[in-house]
């Protein structure tokens, strides 16, 4: 399914975008060395919760996942890079964290995902890997935009994580988004330009490069939900959702300028 939204839905697409950049900000600050990844999940719900939004993960039971996956974000660390399942761990000095969220608000959803370090230690690795996928994402965003296809925005990024040698994964990606959490279309993460959907005005997208150090290679741990690389290397992902407007698109997970 493809949904266009209306200009009522947009505004509160926009309001739901807010409120995602919000918590994850919120929860990036919160993020200490010691702070349990118990502890993020239970903040993200109050945080929720307290916006009158609901969390898009609780009851989210795809095939992929050994549902309900049951919690109220994603937390990933070194390793793990999508779907993390919070656990029983205490972050450590230089421990490398994505958080990855989902709620949905007025009856629209919005998903962004954050990757940072964790205290004051900072792997050169580990910086010029979030820094890649920021600049991947930034490059897919650029490119969309009515008109445009959907292999163009996958190119985009694509072109940005080869060129900093990373191999790529296409088994996940993007996603389009609108009255649920995962649509149509598939936005991978390397592609063809001038090849796919053709963007219009409404369409929602969630565009998310990620990728792992050494590898395009994912293992699913016990949980049934993390996925980690194979070779046990550090991996980092970038989200945003943004809205195809008339002359481009805007980021609707863009967290406010202090």
């Amino acid at each position: 399914m493809i949904e266009i939204l209306n200009r009522t839905e947009l505004a509160r697409a926009k309001d739901t975008g807010a409120l995602v950049a919000h918590i994850l900000q919120t929860l990036k600050g919160r993020s200490a060395v010691g702070t349990n990844l118990l502890d993020i999940d239970r903040w993200a719900k109050a945080m929720i919760v307290e916006a009158g939004a609901q969390s898009c993960y609780v009851d989210y039971a795809p095939s992929f996942g050994r549902g309900p996956f049951g919690h109220y974000i994603c937390t990933a660390v070194n390793d793990a890079v999508l779907h993390g399942m919070p656990h029983d761990y205490a972050l450590a000095d230089g421990d490398l964290l994505t958080l990855d969220l989902a709620v949905s608000q007025g009856g629209i959803a919005a998903d962004s995902a954050i990757s940072f370090l964790v205290g004051t230690s900072r792997p050169a690795e580990s910086v010029a890997m979030i820094d890649t996928t920021e600049r991947a994402l930034a490059a897919g965003i650029a490119a969309a935009g009515p008109g445009a296809r959907i292999g163009d925005l996958s190119h985009a990024i694509g072109s940005v994580l080869s060129a900093a040698g990373y191999p790529i994964n296409t088994e996940f990606g993007g996603h389009g988004i609108g009255s649920t959490m995962h649509q149509d279309p598939h936005i991978a993460n390397t592609g063809r330009p001038g090849r796919g959907y053709r963007l219009r005005p409404g369409l929602l997208l969630a565009l998310e490069p990620w990728v792992m150090a050494d590898t395009d290679e994912l293992v699913t741990d016990a949980d049934g939900w993390t996925l980690r690389s194979a070779t046990g290397s550090r991996t980092a992902h970038s989200e945003h959702t943004i809205a195809i407007t008339d002359d481009g698109a805007e980021i609707l997970t863009l967290p406010k300028q202090a």
